[in-house]
């Protein structure tokens, strides 16, 4: 007997001559490589003989699965029309957005969608994008950082801080927040998501697990930030009690890490591989939520979602022990990220892709740019929307555009010009990258109700 499993192994041992053998191959491939051989023969044959027993289980669930119903790969059509859509801010969006959203509405699994004033061409869905599918999550539809999310801290400190007290801001960013692959903290925390069962039962996310704690507190690159800034309420029946006027806050935008790239990649793959579709929407593979992939997935997805916030979490706390101030009120959102949420009478998976959920009363917060206010907004809970609205201004010029348009000149005098400080960032991420938040607003107004405002005086970005 040869040291490595092969399917004529699976064959002697009683498997049925059938995809069951290529899942088995692939799982004990990925997660069972150390493990012996006759000891993989071993458990293999109990869960030939007891399929049923195994359902669930990280290694064994899916050649369980196999072995009881299995999952049926075939090329799937798109559909000759359209599901219901509605697209906010139709003339401020570029018409490949337009077109991946038109796409990703005739899948089989589409029952509506919509298109938010910030929107943008993105991979598959595009940014700003938010599409209802039936029993079916679409890994990227969801976005590659899984949960990237907005956290706002509002201090009962007067706002001449932020100028009395510049130069110690600017160290608790430039010594306390950390951003990109290899900046962490040296005194880490303990958070309660590291006891979730997810990091014991899904092979992948236990793999990822001491990354994960590695990470926690930190942001991503790009246009991930932290700020000091000021926050102006202006709605006097706001949740929090607050008398309307201003007051410092501190605004952070990141996502899920390297936890949510790893399990984006990974089940992105795994979808595609189970769900063929015509070339130019490969990207929209979905999972069906009654695989255990898609099972697998729908639990990997919303520990990333917890993560972020568990990363927030951390960088406020850090932030509020140095101000030696505790917040009196505290908004965030997720806005990559995918809901079970009640469309038409029916149950449905609502991706948003770069858009934030906007339930009737829920709250979040729209940033603008590094020179732009934000905006704290509550939702109107329009179904038109799927009760979404925009997560930000949205990219007017991409990446690469800004660096062939904007020189640091260009960008040093916007920051002058608004007096804001940056600590870090590229000129991709300059604030002429973005679309006007006022107009992005003002094509929502049926979206979302404006409680007030937070404007960028500090920023600490990726170097």
């Amino acid at each position: 007997m040869g040291k490595k499993l092969s399917g004529k192994d699976l064959i002697k041992l009683g498997f049925p001559k059938n995809n069951s053998i290529n899942v088995t191959l692939g799982q004990i491939n990925r997660y069972q490589k150390r493990v012996k051989k006759e000891h993989i023969l071993i458990e293999a044959k109990k869960v030939l003989l007891n399929p049923e027993a195994y359902q669930g289980d990280g290694v064994w669930g899916k050649i369980a699965e196999s072995l009881l119903k299995p999952v049926e790969v075939k090329k799937h059509a798109l559909k000759t029309t359209r599901s219901p859509f509605q697209i906010y801010g139709e003339n401020e969006i570029d018409e490949q957005a337009k077109y991946q959203l038109y796409d990703a509405l005739k899948l089989p699994v589409a029952v509506a969608g919509a298109l938010m004033p910030d929107a943008h061409s993105g991979y598959g869905l595009p940014i700003g994008g938010v599409l209802a599918t039936k029993n079916a999550v679409i890994p990227y539809g969801v976005g590659v950082d899984i949960g990237c999310r907005m956290c706002l801290t509002i201090y009962p400190i007067a706002i001449s801080y932020l100028k009395g007290k510049k130069h110690q801001l600017e160290n608790i960013l430039s010594e306390h927040t950390k951003f990109g692959m290899y900046e962490t903290h040296k005194i880490k925390h303990d958070h309660e998501i590291f006891e979730r069962e997810e990091f014991k039962n899904i092979p992948l996310v236990k793999r990822l697990k001491d990354k994960a704690y590695k990470q926690l507190g930190t942001s991503g690159g790009g246009n991930h930030f932290v700020e000091f800034g000021t926050v102006a309420i202006t709605d006097t029946e706001n949740e929090w009690g607050l008398d309307v006027g201003t007051y410092i806050g501190v605004l952070s935008h990141s996502g899920s890490r390297g936890l949510g790239a790893n399990i984006a990649k990974h089940y992105t793959y795994l979808a595609t591989k189970q769900c063929p579709l015509p070339k130019h929407v490969q990207q929209l593979a979905w999972l069906d939520l009654n695989t255990h992939d898609g099972q697998e997935y729908w639990l990997a997805m919303n520990l990333a979602g917890d993560y972020a916030q568990a990363c927030h979490d951390d960088i406020h706390a850090r932030i509020g022990k140095l101000l030696g101030s505790r917040p009196v009120a505290k908004i965030e959102n997720h806005h990559n990220f995918a809901w079970k949420q009640e469309v038409n009478g029916e149950e449905c998976i609502v991706h948003r892709k770069g858009a934030t959920p906007a339930a009737k009363g829920e709250l979040g917060i729209i940033p603008g740019s590094m020179t732009a206010p934000g905006f704290i907004v509550r939702g109107l809970g329009n179904p038109e929307s799927l009760q979404s609205a925009s997560h930000g201004a949205g990219r007017l010029h991409s990446r690469r555009k800004c660096k062939e348009r904007f020189t640091k000149s260009d960008i040093k005098k916007e920051l002058k010009a608004n007096d804001v400080t940056l600590i870090g960032g590229g000129i991709d991420e300059a604030p002429m990258a973005y679309k006007d938040i006022t107009k992005v607003m003002a094509n929502q107004q049926e979206l979302v109700e404006v409680v007030g405002t937070f404007t960028p005086k500090i920023v600490r970005m990726d170097k």
